[in-house]
This record gives C-alpha cells, sequence and structure tokens, in this order.
C-alpha cells in the first residue's frame, strides 16, 4: 500500500509537470491588421518580432492587406465577429466603427499607464476621441502633399511649387511638363478616395459633408464640376493619366507610382508615404508641397493636420489588455521606432521625435520639414466623415468618377446626380 503511494505520488508530480510545461507554452494570440506599403509590412513585422521578444507569452498574428481591400475585409470580419484584436484605422471611419460599436474605449488603458502618453500633445490624442472617448491611438502625423520630382521641374524650367501656389499653378506646370518632356505632369489626382477634392472645396471654405452627417456640405454644385473640368482638361492633354490607365492602378501601391520610375513629374498622396516611395526610386531626392490653394481671391489653405493612422482594439477581442500593450510599444518604444522609422508619419511621443531627430535620412527630414510647414498654413481638422461615407465613396463617388473621366456623363449632370445619391444615403443613417 505504501509502494502504491509512492508510485501515485510520482505520477501526480508528473502530470503536475507536463501541466505547468504546457500551460508555459501556451502563448496569447493577438491579431494584428494594417494596411500599407511593402516597406510598411516589412518594417512592421520586424517590430512584431521585438514585441515577441520582450513578451515571450504573447504570439503575434499579423494580417496585412493593401488599402483597397484592408476594408472589405475587416467590414466582413465585424460582419462575422471574427475582428483582429489590434486594427489599424482611418480617421474617415473612425466616428462610424465607434458608434457600430466595434471599438473599445481606450480610456482605462491610459488612466493605468497600460498605454503610456505623458510624452503626447493633447492636440495629438484628440483626434481619436469620438463622443469624449478616446477609441484610437494617432500613429504619426501627417498632411496631403503634392510629391515632386526636383530634377525634372529644372530640366522643364517649372519653377518649383511655392506656399500660395493654386490649382490653375499646378496645371500650367502640369501641361508645360507634359508637353517638354512627353511625361505625365502629375498622377494619382482623380481616382482615390476624394481626398484632393475634399481638400479642393476646403480651400473655397466649406467641405465634402454638412456638420450634422446628413447631406452634402457644399451649397454650390459648380465647385463639383469645376474640379471635373480642370480633370478633364488634364485628361485631354494627357498631362495625368487617362481613367482607363488609373483605374488599372488603382490596387497598386505608392512603390508603383508614376513618379517612381520617373515617368510622373507630381504626384497627389498623405506626407508619409514619401519614405516609402523614395525607397521605391531607390532614394531618388523627392520633394513635397503644400496642396494648391483653390484658384479663387482669399482661398484658404488647403491642408490640415491629420492622424496618418490609428490603432484601436477591437471590441471583440479577447485580450484588450495584452492589444493595449502592443499599441505601447509602438508607440513608446524608442527601439521599436527606430524601425519603424517615421514611416506612418511623425511619431506622436516627444521622446521618439526627439530620439529619432539625428538619424533621420533625407526622406524623413522632409517630412518633418514639410509638418512644420503645415503647421504654420493649415486650417483645423475637419470632423470625421459620418456614418454612411464608406458608401458614399464606394458606391457613388467612385463609379461616378469614372463615368466622367470616360466622358459617360458631364460634370454638370455629375453634380446633381451626385447630390441626390449621396444625401439619400446619409438621411438614411
Amino acid at each position: 500500500m505504501k509502494k502504491f503511494g509512492s508510485v501515485l505520488l510520482v505520477v501526480l508530480m508528473c502530470l503536475s509537470l507536463v501541466s505547468s510545461i504546457t500551460l508555459a507554452q501556451e502563448k496569447i494570440p493577438l491579431r494584428v491588421a494594417w494596411w500599407g506599403s511593402q516597406d510598411r509590412h516589412n518594417r512592421t513585422l520586424k517590430v512584431i518580432e521585438m514585441f515577441e521578444k520582450k513578451y515571450p507569452n504573447i504570439k503575434i498574428y499579423p494580417e496585412y492587406t493593401a488599402w483597397n481591400d484592408y476594408w472589405t475585409k475587416l467590414n466582413t470580419q465585424a460582419a462575422g465577429k471574427n475582428l483582429p484584436d489590434v486594427i489599424q484605422h482611418d480617421y474617415a471611419y473612425l466616428s462610424e466603427w465607434a458608434t457600430r460599436g466595434l471599438l473599445l474605449p481606450l480610456d482605462d488603458f491610459i488612466a493605468k499607464g497600460v498605454i503610456n502618453l505623458s510624452n503626447v500633445a493633447e492636440n495629438q490624442i484628440s483626434p481619436g476621441r469620438v463622443g469624449g472617448k478616446v477609441y484610437a491611438i494617432n500613429l504619426g502625423t501627417n498632411s496631403q502633399a503634392i510629391l515632386y520630382d526636383p530634377e525634372i521641374f529644372k530640366k522643364t524650367g517649372v519653377p518649383f511649387p511655392k506656399v500660395g501656389w493654386t490649382w490653375n499653378d499646378f496645371r500650367e506646370a502640369a501641361v508645360k511638363i507634359k508637353t517638354k518632356l512627353g511625361i505625365y505632369g502629375a498622377e494619382a489626382i482623380t481616382y482615390a478616395d476624394a481626398q484632393a477634392f475634399k481638400v479642393w472645396l476646403m480651400s473655397h471654405g466649406t467641405w465634402l459633408y454638412a456638420d450634422d452627417g446628413k447631406s452634402v456640405g457644399y451649397k454650390d454644385d459648380k465647385l463639383f464640376s469645376d474640379w471635373f473640368n480642370m480633370l478633364l482638361d488634364l485628361q485631354a492633354k494627357g498631362a495625368i493619366p487617362n481613367i482607363e490607365v488609373e483605374v488599372a492602378r488603382g490596387t497598386l501601391g505608392v512603390e508603383d507610382m508614376f513618379i517612381v520610375t520617373q515617368k510622373s513629374a507630381m504626384g497627389h498622396l498623405w506626407s508619409n508615404q514619401i519614405v516609402a516611395v523614395s525607397r521605391a526610386a531607390k532614394e531618388r531626392t523627392l520633394r513635397m508641397a503644400l496642396v494648391p490653394k483653390a484658384p479663387i481671391p482669399n482661398a484658404k489653405p488647403a491642408n490640415y493636420l491629420k492622424a496618418s493612422q490609428f490603432f484601436s482594439i477591437s471590441s471583440q477581442s479577447k485580450y484588450p489588455k495584452e492589444a493595449a500593450m502592443f499599441i505601447d510599444f509602438f508607440t513608446n518604444s524608442i527601439d521599436a521606432n527606430k524601425v519603424l522609422f517615421a514611416e506612418r508619419g511623425v511619431p506622436i511621443s516627444s521622446k521618439i521625435q526627439k530620439a529619432l531627430l539625428p538619424l533621420l535620412g533625407p526622406a524623413q527630414r522632409e517630412m518633418f520639414n514639410f509638418i512644420s510647414l503645415v503647421e504654420k498654413n493649415s486650417l483645423p481638422i475637419p470632423p470625421p466623415d459620418p456614418p454612411g461615407a464608406s458608401d458614399v465613396i464606394k458606391n457613388v463617388w467612385n463609379p461616378m468618377v469614372e463615368q466622367i473621366m470616360y466622358g459617360k456623363i458631364t460634370p454638370d449632370k455629375a453634380a446633381i446626380e451626385f447630390r441626390e445619391k449621396v444625401n439619400k444615403i446619409l438621411q438614411q443613417r
């Protein structure tokens, strides 16, 4: 009997040891989703490795795609209650997702220091607030820009863009470059997510959506038709790619821009994207200019400072604390940010900014300098797009841009139809 007891004790000890080993081997699974260029993917994957080394009990499962497919995939996951734990988010969709209950408020994590924002200014935190609660952490500050190749401008004798230049100046430069060199004067203006049109409206003193989010915000449909008449003129002159080319390239990343291979002199993008474009262009010198102002007297600036992207935590996450730890690592780790290297925009932590300054390459330095320029020549950020805005872009804006640029509908008629369709979508929300 005594021998049996000893054997039982040994068996129990072995079982306990096996159980302990099993528990030690179990890791918390954390899914992290983002969109972006290959350069961003590479940098983010490296930081994930660093995070896993610091927290060996956590295993990250990355999910990354191009921008065009990203939101379709996320909305499908949301409907199936299968969202990733950490979601790279955009200002345009933040309000809608928060009000749909898909995102977790982060205020408790911030208060407890799990997400440390002690070195972050309030104006860098506020863009992530919806209804008084923080739903997203800013991953970097940026602004829309016109990227240009100074070498091409010098060859053609076209003056570099200056503060206060207008869309008329832009059009003149693009046409002259096309005429002299036979390349595109500009690209990536027509077919996107209405960003260029939005700042065209802002410089005219209005916006795409009304304050209550229930209708189109601008009163004069001529603003719509004038914008597209300008684009049609540029397309007819070959100064920008025709819509067939733009549609075909719609799913490509910034690495595939014509400016990379010097087939275009200018392109419209967000300032943080200069890092990926410059890398694709083998670090050729590229510059950024403010978005052109409206060609009217006393035009307002056409730039605003924006969170390039956010990280949010899904309300469906089983591991919100670990998700918050990952966001904190992204925000506050100096080593991680040396890898990220401001690719998503100027970091929000003053500590990180100070650490990166001596290390900046030409592209990062251009970005930091550009953001400083925008700070002096910008308007306050407009409110987040209202619920229904994603339907507006997907189901109204994109198809209508194609109809206009293919010549199937005139800008004047399109302006009326656009207003009617957008108002119908927004009023149903």
